[in-house]
């Protein structure tokens, strides 16, 4: 008899559980898993939106494209954690959303690169923005972006798609890796390299060392072990880097990945997840993330990121006129 009342109501707490919304540790939902009643039951003023994304980059001969996606959405799982720890929280995490625009071949006005496949900066607003109506239509007011990728137009565009939902909705739609705080006092430092490292690594900006690291420490299985023998393309200013991107022998990467370790990558990793988390808590307790410098700003207030920027604008351009036509002659709006 004990044993027929300990299955039952074991087959009771099981049935309890399939029927319960989709959800993952805490109070965190999936709303590709949900369906509408238990996406209208979400509580709007305690519900935070994570829309994770990732552009589609060349990352050189020892990373994959989706590398930015693969630490977005460790990132975004980390966020989320973190918000449903606060009692009575509860998060929405989006699809990553595999659109971006500004691979780092541009740099070199190399625009077609084996590996990048990014939009226009006004697509990728467009589709953020699209987002925002959607859910500021649905009530919800808090909305984290997690898409870092270092090109200023990526970020700018994220920012007017945040500036959008806060004018539109009076919410807050926040490009988190779009701001620069300041450092964290109770930060881990960086990892130390030797001055014969640092002058090896140069302007470390895409898939040198500090990326491969991260990769290493987050998903060692896509990292290609050939990184060790890697050449470095090393160089101090934005100038110089454009210069080596424009030559034929570049490999799609800057710095030097051979010095990357998982060590590195863990403390890199866990500095840059823990100034993210401490930003994005900081809002939702009331901080107004327009004190905050923004990246884009800042970025393209340097001569060379703007003169780089300025060419994937004009590139941008002849890309609409080229379907701007194509539609016209048939026809098509």
């Amino acid at each position: 008899m004990f044993l027929l009342k300990f299955v039952c109501i074991l087959l009771i707490l099981i049935v309890v559980s399939i029927l319960q919304p989709k959800t993952v540790e805490g109070q965190i939902y999936r709303v590709a898993e949900m369906n509408t009643k238990q996406i209208q039951a979400l509580d709007r003023q305690k519900t935070v939106v994570i829309l994770p994304g990732g552009v589609l980059e060349q990352h050189g001969l020892y990373m994959p494209s989706f590398t930015d996606g693969y630490l977005n959405e460790r990132l975004s799982r980390d966020l989320a954690d973190a918000i449903v720890a606060r009692s009575g929280w509860a998060v929405l995490m989006f699809p990553t959303v595999p659109l971006g625009t500004g691979g780092a071949n541009e740099i070199g006005y190399k625009n077609v690169f084996p590996g990048s496949y990014g939009v226009r900066a006004t697509t990728l607003r467009a589709v953020f923005m699209d987002l925002a109506t959607q859910l500021g239509d649905q009530g919800f007011r808090r909305v984290f972006i997690v898409h870092g990728h270092s090109s200023p137009l990526h970020n700018q565009a994220l920012d007017q798609a945040g500036d959008y939902f806060r004018e539109t909705f009076g919410g807050r739609m926040v490009n988190l890796d779009g701001l620069e705080p300041k450092p964290t006092a109770d930060l881990p430092p960086f990892p130390i390299l030797t001055e014969k490292e640092q002058e090896e690594n140069g302007l470390d900006i895409h898939a040198g060392m500090s990326e491969l690291s991260r990769m290493l420490y987050i998903r060692p299985d896509l990292v290609e072990p050939t990184y060790k023998n890697a050449r470095p393309f090393s160089a101090r200013s934005m100038e110089s880097l454009v210069q080596i991107a424009m030559g034929d022998s570049w490999l799609g990467y800057f710095g030097s990945p051979r010095l990357a370790t998982t060590s590195r990558g863990a403390q890199i990793y866990r500095r840059r997840s823990t100034q993210l988390i401490d930003l994005a808590l900081k809002i939702l307790d009331g901080l107004d993330e327009r004190t905050v410098p923004r990246f884009a700003d800042e970025a393209l207030s340097d001569p060379g990121e703007f003169a780089v920027s300025k060419g994937s604008i004009k590139r941008d351009e002849e890309i609409e006129k080229r379907q701007r036509d194509w539609l016209r002659k048939k026809n098509l709006r």
